[in-house]
């Protein structure tokens, strides 16, 4: 008896759960230490033009805003490793995280965006 209430108990709040893909919004400083491991991908998902202004270090660009954002990222992010992203303020890249995390990729996202990197003094770099 104690099993089987144990097993209804159980199953209810497996059921509650969230099946949504999940991410993690982190801060400037826990996101500066994350990509220091040399295995996270950068992703920065702005247009081509805000990053040409600014990036972070060794990011790449795919505008979360085009049509083939999703297609572009499948064929070029491998799924093994972390993608740390991030854009502007922290609304876009929140959008690219959940849809990298909805196919099955670790994604760490920036909750600030690239205007908290820079407000805090990071490190950036400009094409």
């Amino acid at each position: 008896m104690k099993i089987l209430l144990a097993t209804i108990i159980l199953a209810g709040i497996l059921s509650c759960q969230s099946s949504k893909p999940e991410f993690r919004s982190v801060s400037v400083d826990k996101f500066q230490h994350l990509i220091a491991d040399t295995s996270v991908i950068r992703l920065d998902v702005r247009t081509a033009k805000e990053f040409a202004e600014g990036h972070i270090p060794n990011a790449i660009n795919i505008d979360v805003l085009q049509p083939d954002f999703l297609q572009k990222a499948l064929s070029s992010l491998p799924r093994k490793h972390t993608i740390a992203v991030n854009c502007r303020s922290g609304k876009r890249s929140k959008k690219a995280a959940e849809m990298l995390a909805k196919k099955g990729y670790k994604v760490v996202e920036l909750d600030t965006g690239f205007n908290g990197w820079t407000a805090e003094g990071k490190e950036q770099t400009k094409e």
